[in-house]
């Protein structure tokens, strides 16, 4: 029995010698490779470079267009009116006549009161015989001194009677030339607000005249953008049913804020152009400031931050970069707003856009269409970041 044990003893070392043997001249098992980096391709829309840029600040304004210089043809008598010549759309010249009103009541004072002038022009024509013959018999001592005092004073009363019905007939005669309706300046018809065989009342509304050689528009301003708001200041507006840009400047700032609103009037001369009619809406900026400075899409400032950043492209990694602003200006040559840098980043550095979407800082990025190896040269030869 117990040779059969010492036996299987020794067949199991020898087992275990063969395999430590065979395990020795077996090659050791490699290392594992790390895995590589997660790399990010980019396309050329996806990134921008810091360059020098023209900035305009601007402010922007609405408004409706108002023509400067327009009338109202009001009646200056009461009357019924006899015809209107002019209909909406009418171009009409300064003198023209519009229209008339009923005039047969206003003839027949006209009438009433030359008759009066001439009843007195008679009666001071018989006072001013008896003064003149008082006179000469005052010399000749057939009447008294009160006499032809008494003479002397109907002549006036005479004379002043006959004034008087001379200014009721240039009365008369007005009231009847103001039943002719003419137009006080040049323009077009905007309104014609009666019809024949309306009678109307002293100060009615008749017809209304626009220039539309002169036209302006009101807007309101915030109190704070006054300061660099100043007469001359150049615009650009859209308006309604117009094509082309319409160029306008401040022509005059109002001298009051408005009640409620705190707001500042303007007025912005517009210039005549085809196409442009009173109460179009108008909508557009007035540029405030204009320079050259280094500057970079809007959209490439990151604000998720306490502070703004940028996500700058450098040798060939993504690396956050904090970023001080300056001006904000609206859409440049380049179809989009820009924003000025002040300091960090250098002129010719790129940055991502923010259509990229959230990047971590050190993440390998590649142009789409470019080398790995050239692109990382080429990105380390950026000028560094200020």
């Amino acid at each position: 029995m117990k040779r059969r044990t010492l036996v299987a003893g020794v067949a199991a070392l020898a087992v275990a010698g063969v395999v430590a043997a065979i395990a020795l001249r077996r090659p050791p098992a490699p290392a594992p490779v790390a895995a590589a980096a997660p790399e990010l391709e980019l396309a050329p829309a996806d990134v921008a470079v810091a360059a020098p840029r023209e900035l305009r600040r601007t402010l922007e304004v609405t408004g409706a267009l108002k023509a400067v210089n327009w009338a109202m043809v009001k009646a200056r008598v009461a009357a019924e009116v006899a015809r209107i010549d002019v209909r909406e759309g009418d171009r009409v010249s300064a003198g023209q006549v519009l229209g008339r009103l009923d005039g047969t009541e206003y003839e027949l004072k006209l009438r009433q009161a030359q008759q009066q002038a001439m009843s007195a022009k008679a009666q001071l024509d018989i006072a001013e015989r008896a003064l003149e013959n008082n006179r000469a018999l005052v010399g000749q001592g057939f009447i008294s001194q009160n006499a032809l005092d008494t003479s002397v004073s109907n002549a006036a009363a005479a004379r002043g009677s006959l004034q008087a019905a001379n200014a009721a007939a240039d009365l008369a005669r007005k009231a009847l030339t103001d039943t002719v309706l003419r137009a006080p300046i040049a323009g077009w018809v905007a309104q014609r607000l009666v019809q024949p065989g309306e009678r109307v009342a002293v100060d009615a509304k008749l017809i209304e005249i626009v220039d539309l050689s002169k036209l302006e528009i009101e807007a309101a301003v915030p109190a704070q953008d006054l300061a660099s708001l100043k007469p001359g200041a150049l615009a650009t507006l859209r308006v309604e049913g117009v094509e082309t840009p319409v160029t306008a400047r401040v022509a005059r700032i109002g001298p009051s804020a408005q009640a409620g609103t705190r707001a500042v009037p303007i007025y912005l001369a517009v210039d005549g152009q085809p196409g442009l009619r009173q109460g179009l809406f108008a909508q557009g900026e007035i540029e405030l400031e204009r320079r050259t400075a280094l500057a970079v899409p809007a959209s490439a400032v990151r604000i998720d931050q306490a502070l703004p950043y940028a996500i700058a492209l450098e040798d060939g990694r993504a690396v956050a970069r904090p970023l001080a602003l300056g001006l904000r200006s609206g859409a440049g040559t380049e179809g989009e707003a820009l924003v000025e840098v002040t300091a960090g980043l250098a002129e010719g550095s790129t940055v991502l856009r923010g259509s990229v979407g959230t990047v971590r800082d050190g993440t390998r990025l590649r142009l789409a269409g470019a080398a790995a190896g050239s692109h990382s040269a080429s990105a380390g030869t950026a000028p560094a970041a200020r």
